[in-house]
């Protein structure tokens, strides 16, 4: 999980998901003395681990993918760096068995947003005036996100930036499961680029979409996930069969020329070639 704060090293990650954590590691690893205890505190925080045959494991391990529940997220922030920057816009949707079933948007109050970024996504200060503060709508956020798996295009970005934020309004840190789209549909989708706008273009996901807008950009995502499930190889089951697959299953090639240019343009890109 992208900048997950799960109190797990790597090789308990990789088994929570695959062959299952003894009891001694797990204790070893939360900390706790009172280990129900650890593991509630867990699933507050977003992951739930079930035991079976004396073993511990993420229960997406067990769950069918249309059986779970997938939060398609996008945040809009008034610059890149967490230390520095906030989140000024937020959408999500939840999708079960590739229909949404939830939806949660927000603006966030903010003093500064600067030129290029308001002509980035349209939104300005004067918009985000009577918006409620950053950690209401992080606390409303995290309640409607629960145990879901968190989807982004580019997931990196924006599970780390609202989890850091989380933390610096002093509640506690992301642990969900993590699934990018943009992984899953280099293995799922052949396109020349994997960009959302391009594949919103090539694919015609969301002809009314906006782009640079949280919510637009969400449902972009969530066509473009719904399209990746559909082309899926029949042994990946699981939630974590997708997990995996997203990050180790084979990308698709891509098209040696790019479809959306004009014929014209195609000839010339082919006489480079030649």
């Amino acid at each position: 999980m992208p900048g997950s704060s799960l109190p797990f090293s790597q090789k308990s990650l990789s088994r929570l998901s695959t062959k299952g954590l003894s009891y001694e590691v797990l204790k070893k690893e939360i900390g706790e003395e009172d280990v129900e205890f650890g593991l509630e505190l867990l699933r507050a925080q977003g992951v739930d681990l079930v035991k079976k045959n004396a073993l511990y494991y993420f229960s997406t391990k067990f769950t069918p993918i249309e059986d779970a529940t997938f939060c398609i997220v996008d945040i809009e922030t008034n610059g890149s760096k967490l230390e520095k920057h906030q989140i000024i816009e937020i959408a999500a949707l939840k999708v079960k068995n590739k229909k949404i079933v939830d939806s949660f948007e927000s603006l966030i109050r903010c003093k500064e947003i600067n030129q290029h970024i308001t002509d980035i996504t349209g939104i300005t200060v004067q918009d985000t005036k009577n918006a409620p503060k950053l950690k209401q709508v992080l606390q409303e956020f995290r309640s409607f996100l629960g145990d879901a798996v968190f989807v982004a295009h580019d997931v990196k970005f924006d599970y780390r930036f609202i989890s850091g934020s989380l933390e610096k309004v002093g509640l506690m840190p992301l642990t969900n499961r993590a699934l990018c789209s943009i992984d899953l549909a280099e293995r799922t989708i052949p396109s020349y680029r994997y960009g959302l706008k391009y594949l919103n273009d090539y694919l015609h996901l969301h002809p009314e979409a906006t782009h640079h807008r949280a919510m637009s950009d969400v449902i972009t995502t969530y066509r473009l996930f719904v399209k990746s499930l559909d082309n899926l190889p029949e042994d990946v089951k699981s939630v974590e069969d997708l997990i995996a697959f997203s990050k180790n299953g084979k990308r698709l090639k891509r098209p040696k020329f790019d479809p959306l240019l004009p014929v014209e343009e195609k000839e010339k890109e082919k006489k480079k070639e030649d």
